[in-house]
């Protein structure tokens, strides 16, 4: 082989891989984003080691996470992140080769220093905030319902003014009802998607909870998700891809609800078999 015709045939199969690692790539996201993990489920395990958890995540082939707070969740192993300074926890992501744009917080954190959770967030790189619930009563009234996203709103004023979405994710409370009504229904029409988005958890399907029908009746309200399958006949979560879900219908609805990103939340191991389904998962 001449010297052109090497340097020829180098080029074209570089290009050549190129390509493929693109069509591997565009596959392997069905929003057009990367694939990302909630971490409360490896919890004892960033407890232990959180650099080298990140580490494990980043080789299962997640590139986001979302983390929770050091302060709201202290005691489920998040406490030893608030020894690294914000620049540092950005050094540790960048290592892992991870982005971490989420968050959850405790709703007790943020009604004692709002101010600070936000800077915290902010200095961190994060461009959302999240709630698992607004933490109010069992069997609410319409007035608790309303105080609880009146209060809300208001610090969702305060995040935006940072230029970080809050957003509110879906448990206990909000799967309570109200006069017949479902609690995260009348939730949905009394928030100004400005100021508060949701997301969703997808495993509220073992309650009725259906993402895609949330996603196209209420279209920007959405932000993102966190992603579990579930087996209708077991009634057991299981790897994405391995249960009785239509993902290519949820993700097409989740594209015009506008969800920006979305977690896979199960224990490790389904966490990791649920990785290659996503990057084939191809949704138009």
């Amino acid at each position: 082989m001449t010297d052109i015709s090497r340097r020829d045939f180098l080029n074209n199969a570089a290009l050549a891989g190129f390509l493929c690692a693109g069509a591997r790539n565009l596959r392997a996201n069905p929003l057009g984003l990367p694939i990302g993990c909630q971490t409360y489920p490896v919890r004892k395990m960033i407890g232990q080691d959180f650099p080298g958890t990140l580490k494990v995540l980043a080789q299962a082939g997640f590139e986001r996470i979302e983390l929770c707070s050091p302060v709201g969740y202290a005691d489920s192993g998040f406490g030893g992140i608030a020894k690294y300074k914000p620049t540092e926890l950005r050094g540790i992501f960048s290592d892992a080769g991870l982005k971490c744009e989420s968050s959850h917080f405790d709703i007790g954190e943020l009604r004692k220093d709002l101010a600070g959770r936000i800077a915290w967030a902010k200095d961190v790189g994060m461009t959302q905030m999240f709630v698992p619930s607004l933490d109010g009563p069992k069997n609410p009234t319409m007035d608790d319902v309303k105080k609880a996203a009146d209060e809300y709103s208001k610090m969702g004023e305060h995040t935006a003014k940072a230029g970080i979405q809050l957003g509110l994710h879906n448990e206990n409370f909000e799967l309570t009802t109200v006069d017949g009504k479902r609690t995260y229904d009348i939730l949905l029409g009394l928030f100004d998607p400005k100021l508060v988005k949701f997301q969703f958890q997808c495993s509220t399907i073992s309650q009725g909870y259906d993402a895609a029908e949330y996603f196209m009746k209420y279209p920007g309200h959405f932000i993102s998700m966190h992603v579990q399958d579930w087996n209708a006949q077991t009634k057991k979560t299981v790897a994405v891809g391995q249960g009785s879900l239509d993902w290519k219908k949820i993700f097409t609805a989740a594209k015009t609800a506008g969800v920006k990103n979305y977690f896979v939340e199960m224990n490790l191991d389904l966490m990791k078999a649920s990785v290659p389904y996503l990057r084939d998962l191809q949704v138009t």
